[in-house]
Formats: structure tokens, C-alpha cells, sequence
């Protein structure tokens, strides 16, 4: 399962990367458009993939339970990661203005960095969800308790991250 998920994440990134170079480079808007769709495309293979592992009665594992994280990450996180590509292909290959710099302090940071935070929080919410519907699918909490294990990793980065993303609020950077 875990070297399904890296293919997943190497196809996600050769996807986006062809489908940019093929907007930009070769100039071809229909192969490009039709790259960029498939992107999302790779999220939903990896998602039918455990389902039908857990329904055939695959033993649940840390892989299952890391599938739901990155699949919450990349339905969360996927189109900033998008349009970040997006606009370096654009600065560096067809003139477009350089990327906006994200502020590095003051009240703009802090606001940004509480943004993020709860962007995280969506992608956890979204992780438990994926996590429920896989436990339906794997036959109750009793034999996928072993998938749930990801979520106190998860909920210990998440807090570390409340914390730093919310010391910007009452000690924010000099800009």
C-alpha cells in the first residue's frame, strides 16, 4: 500500500509537472488541459484502490491509514500546490510576473500562518472521514483499529502546528 501512495505522489507531481511544460513550453492547450484534469484523477485510483484492498479483506495497516492522510492532504493542500507550479511555469517559461512572496512578518504572516492552520485542521477532518469510510468498507472499528493508529501522529503535529501558527498572533515577526 505505501508504494501505491508513492506512486501516487510521483504521478500526482509527473502529471502537474507535463501538464504545465505542455501549457508553456510546447504550447499545446488541449494536451495540457487534459493533463491538468488527470491530476485529481491519480487521488481517486489511490481511493477505489484501498477500498477494494480493505473489501477483499486485506489486513488493515499503517498503509490504509496513510492513504487517508494523503488523500485529505492533497484534497486540501492540492490546488495550492497547483497554482504555486502554475505560477513558476508561468514567470519562467512564458513571461508572467514573478510569484507573489508570501509576507515574512507582521499582521499579514500571522493571518497566513492561522490560514494554513486551519487548512491543516480541514485536511484532518477530511483524513477522519476517509478513515470512517474505510472502516465501513474493512468491516467495523474491530478489525481496522490498526488504520486509526495514524491519527495520533497526526494529532500531535497538528497541535505543534496550532502552536507555532498561533504564536504569530500574539509575538508576529518584524516584517
Amino acid at each position: 500500500m505505501i508504494a501505491l501512495i508513492v506512486a501516487c505522489e510521483i504521478g500526482f507531481w509527473a502529471l502537474l509537472s507535463a501538464g504545465l511544460f505542455t501549457r508553456y513550453v510546447l504550447k499545446w492547450p488541449r494536451l495540457s488541459a487534459a493533463l491538468l484534469i488527470a491530476v485529481p484523477v491519480v487521488d481517486v485510483l489511490l481511493l477505489v484502490a484501498t477500498a477494494i484492498d480493505l473489501r477483499r479483506g486485506a489486513e488493515p495497516a499503517l498503509g490504509h491509514g496513510l492513504a487517508a492522510v494523503y488523500l485529505a492532504v492533497t484534497v486540501v493542500f492540492g490546488h495550492r500546490m497547483i497554482r504555486w507550479a502554475d505560477a513558476r511555469f508561468a514567470h519562467r517559461f512564458a513571461g508572467g510576473p514573478p510569484p507573489k512572496k508570501a509576507p515574512r512578518g507582521g499582521r499579514e504572516h500571522a493571518a497566513r500562518e492561522r490560514r494554513a492552520w486551519l487548512e491543516h485542521l480541514l485536511a484532518y477532518v477530511l483524513g477522519a472521514a476517509f478513515l470512517a469510510v474505510f472502516t465501513v468498507i474493512g468491516g467495523g472499528l474491530d478489525n481496522t483499529a490498526p488504520l486509526w493508529n495514524v491519527m495520533g501522529t497526526w494529532s500531535l503535529v497538528l497541535a505543534i502546528d496550532f502552536l507555532i501558527s498561533f504564536s504569530y498572533t500574539l509575538h508576529p515577526r518584524k516584517p
